[in-house]
């Protein structure tokens, strides 16, 4: 080899170290944004990983970039803001209605798919559930407009209750649907409903010293991803004042509350992983119909209902998709 080809070819040989990171910085990266605290989100971030890895290389090889509210609202804007700055390919919205309302607010441009429980055409997330328009798309497990089949369970459970508590987060963005759930619920069940309001720890800890002293039948938990945030603090109350009570996601039957009925919040996450996942591959959010959960489960805890001095009602057994022991 001639002394100048060997120079070139040392030349080249001594980038080559260079070009790894160079493809490095290549490699897709997502924002991942919830309301709500690490540890109780740790199944939804696996759900969310699978589907990406199911949707292509591009997910397989996604970095993420996490950000965390920890039950702050307030804190939202300040966190979707950082993340708008590391220019991610996509922005996974997580953890309710409010956290993919404030990341629309701030960017127009990069692709937003979003999971939570609203009516995402209700509160102005996308034009129309089969066509998106805009960057935004997402799954709606419809979390908040099944209250009356929730209190007709737990009436199963308790069929001689007279008066039931319900408790809503104010701050919810379909707060007002949830009302109207709630008033349509009392006429046509024909059942006293006692509202309360809570959006804090110290709230939820007022509204319970006035459910304990009104004494209601039973207890409907409203959907809501503050209160699936704290759902270990909802349970223990629950039990503590000896209240049969009905929540919107098994992870709350599971941990101990008496019963759940709704959709799977991992399936969820997963569906939004694959939506990630095509979103890298090219296509744009406003080509993906906005997934709506169409399956429903209902899971008891049955040593929950023992410690109620509750039995399980023969209809209700049947109708279970999960007895939790």
């Amino acid at each position: 080899m001639k002394r100048r080809e060997f120079i070139a070819f040392l030349g080249g040989a001594a980038a080559w170290p260079l070009a790894a990171p160079a493809q490095q910085s290549t490699m897709p990266l997502i924002g991942y944004l919830s309301s709500r605290s690490e540890q109780p989100d740790a199944p939804f971030v696996a759900a969310f990983r699978g589907g990406l890895g199911a949707s292509g290389e591009a997910g397989k090889n996604a970095k993420i970039e996490f950000r965390w509210g920890d039950n702050q609202s307030a804190q939202l804007e300040t966190l979707a803001a950082d993340l708008i700055k590391l220019k991610p390919a996509a922005i996974l919205a997580g953890g309710g209605a409010g956290t993919a309302v404030v990341v629309k607010k701030l960017t127009s441009s990069i692709p937003i798919v979003f999971v939570n429980g609203a009516d995402p055409v209700e509160i102005g997330l996308v034009h129309s559930i089969g066509r998106p328009e805009g960057n935004v798309t997402g799954v709606s497990f419809l979390a908040t407009q099944i209250v009356a089949k929730r209190l007709e369970l737990l009436m199963t459970f308790v069929p001689k209750a007279k008066a039931i508590a319900v408790l809503v987060n104010p701050k919810n963005p379909d707060f007002a649907s949830m009302v109207r759930d709630v008033d349509g619920a009392e006429r046509s069940l024909k059942v006293a409903l006692q509202t309360y309001k809570a959006s804090n720890d110290t709230e939820i800890d007022e509204a319970f010293s006035q459910i304990a002293r009104r004494r209601p039948d039973a207890l409907l938990i409203g959907g809501d991803s503050f209160f699936n945030g704290v759902r270990r603090k909802l349970i223990a109350l629950t039990l503590r004042y000896s209240l049969p009570s009905i929540f919107d996601f098994r992870e709350f039957a599971t941990e101990g509350g008496l019963m759940s009925y709704g959709t799977s919040q991992t399936n969820a996450y997963h569906q939004a992983g694959l939506y990630v996942g095509r979103i890298l591959g090219g296509t744009k959010p406003a080509d993906l119909p906005v997934v709506q959960s169409t399956r429903f489960e209902l899971v008891i805890n049955r040593t929950t209902a023992k410690a109620l001095g509750l039995e399980i009602p023969d209809k209700l057994v049947a109708l279970t998709d999960e007895v939790v022991e």
